[in-house]
């Protein structure tokens, strides 16, 4: 099972899309949803992607920044690898809080221990996902207020 979060830059959960079968790329969900369409025509914002958006930046006029796909597959120069790797590592620090935005939700008991059925765990999702968002919304609320 399959679902789509966007988080800010400090890794607060702003949007979880509906379950879709696992057996979908990342890149054809987010067409499916729109996002690929709401991101070309919207304001500018930069959105740092996993791996499975490849070639979206292309469609959203590089909104959606992924890390650089390795042009050569074997024999590739010294100097190729160290720059991929450099390229790879800033890309990976730029979006570390995303990811532990995405973990603090697959962190949700209900979530690592689903053994219900597949057609509730979209609703599951939702309501972890508007739960979470709240704690982090309260909890940026009473750091604001110290």
């Amino acid at each position: 099972m399959k679902s789509m979060v966007l988080t800010d830059a400090e890794g607060r959960v702003l949007f979880c899309s509906a379950v879709r079968p696992g057996s979908c790329a990342d890149i054809t969900q987010a067409r499916q949803l729109g996002l690929a369409q709401l991101l070309a025509d919207g304001p500018f914002m930069e959105i740092l992607a996993d791996a499975g958006y490849q070639g979206m930046g292309a469609q959203t006029g590089g909104r959606v920044v992924t890390p650089p796909h390795r042009k050569f597959k074997k024999n590739a120069p010294a100097w190729y690898e160290e720059r991929h790797e450099q390229q790879r590592k800033a890309h990976s620090s730029r979006r570390i809080r995303v990811e532990h935005g995405i973990a603090h939700l697959k962190n949700w008991r209900a979530l690592a221990r689903h053994l219900g059925r597949r057609e509730h765990m979209s609703d599951i999702v939702q309501a972890i996902a508007g739960l979470l968002s709240h704690q982090q919304t309260a909890t940026r609320g009473q750091a604001l207020r110290a």
